[in-house]
């Protein structure tokens, strides 16, 4: 077996019986066109089989942790847990997008570090464990690595919306989002983006998007000020 792909079945702690499936969920739709390989050869059923898996693994869990909650608190949790922004989150933590056969054009623009695309990969993923180990492989990992830490991953899903409610509450002055670096030609492009309460910086962070490094910004500035609340009560 490639060492490439071992190495990442150590860090998922799964072994795959079927290393075709395996390959396959690692394989990007561009890969596939680029090298002539029939189009079922990528990733993309086990995306759609994946997302199925995901949502009920989820669905249940939320089911049981939240009883008293009604079903619309349920569904947009759930919402917050398998979108893409924070699928693509989950898959940076195993540096899923390190492992992807991308076309060249794919790679060379920065598809290993596209939300899109690592998320994409993370269904597939779920997909092809769920296809070789069965349901309770599938939903292990789920917990392992989607389901964990859940609090802090809504949080950031939802962190701009939720540091706005902190700033207004607190009566300060308007939160504003500045751009202090961009890098990188217009298909590859960096950002480097600082949250700021008036003149007072509480938070950077950057990410591919200005969306996506506004994002990093806010959740920095609410861990920042959830620090300064706790020293304050501690006084």
């Amino acid at each position: 077996m490639n060492g490439h792909l071992k190495e990442l079945e150590e860090r998922i702690d799964y072994q795959f019986k079927n290393q075709n499936l395996f390959s396959q969920a690692l394989t990007h739709s561009s890969y596939a066109n680029e090298h002539r390989l029939d189009h079922n050869r990528c990733n993309e059923r086990l995306e759609f089989l994946g997302d199925a898996v995901l949502e009920i693994v989820t669905s249940d869990f939320l089911y049981h942790k939240y009883e008293s909650l009604p079903e619309g608190d349920l569904t947009k949790i759930r919402a917050s847990i398998v979108c893409e922004p924070t699928l693509a989150y989950c898959a940076g933590d195993i540096r899923l997008g390190d492992y992807l056969l991308l076309g060249k054009g794919e790679d060379a623009t920065g598809g290993r570090c596209r939300n899109s695309v690592v998320s994409d990969a993370m269904e597939a993923l779920i997909g092809a464990i769920y296809l070789d180990g069965g349901f309770a492989n599938a939903k292990e990992f789920i917990h392992h690595f989607i389901l964990n830490d859940i609090e802090h991953k809504q949080l950031f899903y939802d962190s701009k919306t939720i540091l706005q409610e902190m700033v207004q509450s607190r009566q300060a002055e308007a939160l504003s989002y500045e751009i202090l670096k961009e890098e990188g030609p217009d298909h590859n492009k960096s950002f480097e983006v600082c949250a700021k309460i008036g003149d007072t910086e509480i938070g950077r962070g950057m990410g591919r998007t200005k969306k996506a490094a506004e994002q990093v910004a806010a959740y920095n500035g609410i861990l920042k000020l959830r620090a300064l609340d706790t020293l304050a009560d501690a006084e």
